[in-house]
């Protein structure tokens, strides 16, 4: 079954100019679909962009209910890709050495809470934090404690997690970098950070340019593997593990020729969507 990227209604919004997030260049080149590339580090993002409450709007006033019906009937398959790619990153073999001492764990960008409920079932102490006030409700009634605060504006206590996740929610946000440097903060030494966001640089973006499925109004940066090490390694963070995944989308080529794909794209590390495993130094 295919599933749409989702993606609010465009709206006219307030936007200003603003220098690049990974290097604080001003200078930038056209891309496609309304993004600009970065002349100095090649971070393609929107630029200019829309102010910070015109993002929180996006995800509450009129579109907080299709987004929460949207997640809540793609549950299972977001749920299945999310344990995927957890694997990918070995985030389940670190679990075994970190479970008997009562991990804690910070979910960003929860949804309707369907992953950290998996992880508070196996035995993880779990935070979440989730903008969107129709799906952080729901994280609620499924007995998670949920913030509907942007991270920095949570004050977590300094090295309060033994990881955090954050998946498909970096290429959302206003300001990446300070998202990393406060991430970077609140984890303990040691601490794993993984995040999960399409790539720029795989088979399907190469192919389908502007129409590529994840050059949305809603995905304000896009980034490649070598971006967003940059941005992590800048924060004070390692990189340990980048895996990839996807060669074409379902539904836009019979089932045999996708599973073609699928298996080509992935030791190529050219897959649609990828997971960086972080270490906090």
């Amino acid at each position: 079954m295919a599933v749409k990227t989702w993606s609010t209604s465009f709206r006219k919004e307030e936007c200003a100019a603003i220098p690049c997030t990974l290097c604080r260049s001003c200078s930038f080149i056209p891309h496609f679909n309304g993004y600009v590339r970065c002349s100095s580090c090649s971070l393609v993002q929107v630029n200019p962009q829309p102010l910070p409450i015109n993002i929180s709007e996006r995800y509450n006033n009129g579109s907080g209910q299709e987004y929460l019906a949207y997640e809540k009937n793609n549950e299972a398959i977001f749920l299945r890709l999310g344990e995927l790619a957890l694997q990918d990153a070995g985030f389940f073999d670190l679990e075994a050495d970190l479970l008997p001492a009562g991990p804690r764990v910070l979910d960003i960008g929860s949804a309707i809470g369907a992953l950290p409920a998996l992880l508070k079932n196996r035995g993880w102490a779990v935070q979440c934090v989730e903008i969107s006030v129709p799906q952080a409700l729901y994280c609620r009634e499924r007995g998670l404690e949920t913030s509907t605060l942007p991270l920095e504006d949570n004050h977590f206590l300094d090295q309060s997690f033994d990881a955090v996740i954050a998946s498909h929610l970096i290429e959302h946000l206003n300001d990446p970098g300070s998202f990393v440097r406060e991430v970077h903060r609140i984890l303990k030494p040691n601490g794993r950070f993984y995040i999960t966001t399409p790539n720029i640089d795989g088979f399907q973006a190469k192919i389908f340019g502007s129409r590529w499925r994840s050059a949305i109004f809603d995905h304000l940066y896009l980034f490649s593997a070598k971006t967003l090490r940059l941005i992590l390694e800048q924060s004070g963070f390692t990189v340990e593990r980048i895996k990839t995944w996807g060669g074409l989308a379902a539904g836009i080529a019979p089932v045999p020729v996708k599973k073609i794909f699928d298996a080509a794209v992935k030791p190529l590390g050219i897959g649609d969507v990828m997971i960086v495993r972080a270490r906090c130094q």
